[in-house]
């Protein structure tokens, strides 16, 4: 299982943090957003920002897993 986090931006965007995979050698996690798409993120962000609600992040996670093809992912909410 992928483990996902989606964290909101204060302008409203919402991003989808991969704690688990690591995309570089500085320490930053992989990130999706639907601007932008896949990229590096720092972790900080997890606590940085807002968690999101289902409603706010229902559309990305359905591009992750109808577009791009993620088939395991393992949704965490700021209890997990």
């Amino acid at each position: 299982m992928t483990k996902v986090v989606f964290r909101k931006f204060p302008e409203g965007d919402v991003i989808a943090l991969f704690p688990d995979d690591v995309a570089d050698n500085r320490g930053h996690i992989s990130s999706y957003q639907q601007q932008g798409q896949h990229g590096a993120a720092s972790p900080a962000l997890m606590d940085e920002l807002t968690p999101a609600t289902v409603e706010e992040y229902q559309h990305l996670l359905n591009e992750l897993t109808h577009q791009i093809g993620y088939t395991d992912l393992r949704v965490h909410d700021e209890n997990d």
